[in-house]
């Protein structure tokens, strides 16, 4: 596998989910989820697939074959989500979790994928009679590994008598600027909406030099996190349209573009700027994902065409299918630095420029972030109105 191919695979992926997700469901509102932990729920559901259900995921996620899901899986696990902190990096941990109906078991294979590449071991559960003790303590474990950030991962009847299994993970971030705001130099100031009217909210300001480039219709702000003795370089890129009402049409070309876009617009050196604005913002978002991912033409896996033999150990196992994919995420950005956390879980049911520059971030804008040593995209999500938290 070609971990640089893997990654570029997984950013297109992570930018044409934010395209349809954006333009549809969230559409004018404030947004954020967490693609890669997404892609790590699919890859593991690939692992337990067959047939066409597998080539379909593979096709969707952009790769040739499962083992290349697993082994970019293993990599980001083993190498790019490891806690930072100890050498002055960012506090990052990122955990599986496998619940089983206690009457089945695992396959072989499937149970050793379970193991060695995702680092965790499947949790007996009782479905059938406690469903919705089941969802608590799913969600319990969400909240607890992303510090109280993620509560109620798996919304009221998600889980029920027909659930057998559940594939799940959670993403904490919390890194500190490099470079941090002086709060006593926040000032409120006018941020414009979509529909012509403003609010008025807090704006980081600085005079330092920043990582800024102009392009074509769009500026792109990069601000990088504390680093220390850790080799990976963790940013935040914010992606400002020139337009007020251009957010929109960004999205639709980077959705089409992918990675190459965002690899072809992010600024390399520090330069002086000139005014320098940026809201301070609070975004918590949750959406069940498997419309999106339908539309991009993962459907099998949520039909009762489903082929997920490979999971259990068990007649039927010809008879899982996915019945739901749910996503959370949370997102804050101060003076200080970023917390973000993340979790995915899928419910498997039995079937029935070089010269000063402005930015000024006053009106709706995008950002990611992104480790710039692999390119792998951590977070994504759009600023429609700071002035709101959701």
């Amino acid at each position: 596998m070609d971990l640089r191919e893997s990654i570029h695979s997984q950013s297109g992926f992570s930018l044409e989910l934010l395209k349809l997700v954006s333009l549809d469901e969230a559409k004018d509102s404030n947004f954020v989820f967490s693609p890669l932990t997404i892609h790590v729920v699919l890859s593991l559901i690939a692992s337990g697939s067959s047939g066409k259900t597998l080539d379909q995921i593979t096709s969707c996620l952009r790769s040739k074959k499962v083992d290349d899901l697993n082994a970019l899986s293993a990599q980001l696990i083993d190498l790019i989500l490891v806690d930072g902190s100890a050498s002055g990096g960012p506090q990052l941990s990122f955990v599986n979790g496998v619940w089983v109906d206690k009457s089945y078991s695992l396959k072989a294979g499937f149970l050793n994928t379970v193991n060695s590449i995702y680092k965790t071991s499947p949790k007996p559960a009782t479905f059938q009679e406690k469903a919705n003790e089941v969802r608590g303590e799913v969600n319990s474990w969400a909240e607890s590994e992303t510090k109280g950030l993620i509560k109620e991962l798996l919304p009221p009847g998600s889980v029920d008598a027909t659930t057998r299994l559940i594939l799940s993970n959670a993403l904490y971030f919390k890194g500190t600027w490099t470079e941090k705001f002086d709060q006593s130099k926040t000032q409120d100031g006018t941020f414009h909406l979509l529909n012509g009217s403003s609010v008025q909210v807090p704006f980081m300001t600085s005079k330092k030099k920043q990582f800024v480039s102009a392009y074509e219709g769009v500026k792109v702000l990069r601000l990088p996190y504390q680093q220390g003795e850790d080799k990976r370089q963790f940013a935040m890129y914010i992606l400002l349209p020139d337009e007020r009402d251009g957010l929109h049409k960004l999205l639709e070309k980077l959705g089409s573009s992918g990675s190459e876009f965002l690899n072809q617009h992010l600024p390399i050196q520090s330069v002086q700027v000139g005014k320098f604005k940026l809201p301070r913002f609070k975004i918590s978002y949750g959406f069940e994902v498997s419309g999106a991912l339908k539309k991009l033409g993962l459907v099998l896996p949520f039909s009762d065409q489903a082929e997920l033999s490979e999971m259990v150990d068990s007649s039927a196992g010809h008879n899982l299918s996915v019945s739901s994919v749910f996503h959370k995420s949370f997102i804050e950005v101060n003076e200080e630095g970023t917390e973000a956390a993340a979790a995915s879980a899928a419910v498997i049911i039995l079937r029935a420029m070089a010269r000063p520059i402005d930015f000024v971030a006053d009106h709706p804008f995008m950002f990611l972030i992104r480790e710039d040593m692999t390119g792998v995209v951590l977070f994504v999500g759009h600023m429609f109105n700071p002035h709101l938290s959701g």
